[in-house]
């Protein structure tokens, strides 16, 4: 978002690997990727795309909060892949609600009032970094934005 710093917080992605007894390349093999590129997501030095970030709330069983920091609770969503679709239908409502403007949600995060359509039409998803600002922003469970609960 514009005026806010809203940096995504890894860390809890570590301490779950850890207390599996996982290597980072045990990880990285799970979640089909490089073991250098789920290196640099524990460094906060790449950004997760939300299906690895899911991927990884599936396999420890946990909410996508939770793996952020949005929430202390554990929380169990289930195995749940995202749907693009309820994703669209959910950030529609959650504007909505608040009573903004695609226009005025778009300035707030600094893109365009056509991507905010894009993806509250289930033509694209929303990325990690625009919903996790969201829900920062606006109190909002990203699991909620999500669909996975």
């Amino acid at each position: 978002m514009k005026n806010k710093n809203y940096e995504l917080d890894y860390s809890r992605i570590k301490s779950l690997r850890l207390d599996k007894g996982l290597s980072q390349k045990e990880m990285a093999s799970i979640l089909n990727i490089n073991q250098s590129t789920y290196s640099k997501f524990e460094l906060n030095k790449a950004m997760i795309s939300i299906k690895v970030l899911n991927n990884i709330a599936n396999y420890f069983n946990v909410s996508l909060d939770y793996l952020l920091n949005i929430s202390n609770k554990k929380g169990n969503n289930g195995n749940k892949d995202i749907d693009v679709k309820i994703v669209g239908e959910r950030l529609k409502k959650i504007r909505q609600d608040k009573h903004l403007y695609q226009e005025t949600l778009a300035m707030d995060l600094g893109t365009s009032h056509s991507l905010i359509s894009e993806y509250e039409n289930g033509k694209k998803l929303i990325s990690l970094a625009y919903a996790y600002a969201i829900c920062k922003k606006y109190n909002i469970s990203l699991d909620y934005l999500y669909g996975k609960k």
